[in-house]
């Protein structure tokens, strides 16, 4: 069911990135053209995601530098205080993780499913006369 508005909970290891865990791996093709595309439409973005410390900081930072800035992060509004008596459960609508039965979508179908449009193609490289 796709609300009007969704707050959508995204993995970082192995759904943004290729998971090269406690490195940050290479994107996923389509990864940040989608996240920003909901964005656009006015979805709210939250990274949920294992790590912590420096290695959540890294993701956060890797993100930002493509363009993403998340409305949380392991939580469901910015100003919730973590407390050990109750759940870290998020309250979204979408979650997009890689542990899914079948697995992760891949982002191009994200894309189609939840903002009902083509994803935008993506750029072939020329290749030389050697066909590299």
């Amino acid at each position: 069911m796709i609300y009007e508005t969704l707050t959508i909970a995204v993995d970082f290891d192995g759904t943004i990135v290729d998971d090269a865990y406690p490195k940050v791996g290479k994107e996923k093709l389509f990864a940040f053209e989608t996240l920003k595309k909901l964005q656009e439409k006015g979805h709210r973005l939250i990274l949920w995601t294992y790590r912590s410390g420096r290695m959540l900081e890294e993701a956060i930072q890797f993100c930002k530098a493509n363009g993403i800035t998340f409305y949380s992060v392991n939580s469901s509004f910015p100003e919730e205080i973590f407390d050990e008596k109750y759940s870290r459960k998020i309250n979204a609508d979408v979650f997009i993780d890689d542990r899914n039965i079948g697995e992760v979508l891949g982002w191009g179908e994200v894309y189609q499913t939840l903002l009902k449009e083509e994803a935008p193609l993506q750029k072939k490289k020329k290749k030389n006369w050697f066909g590299f």
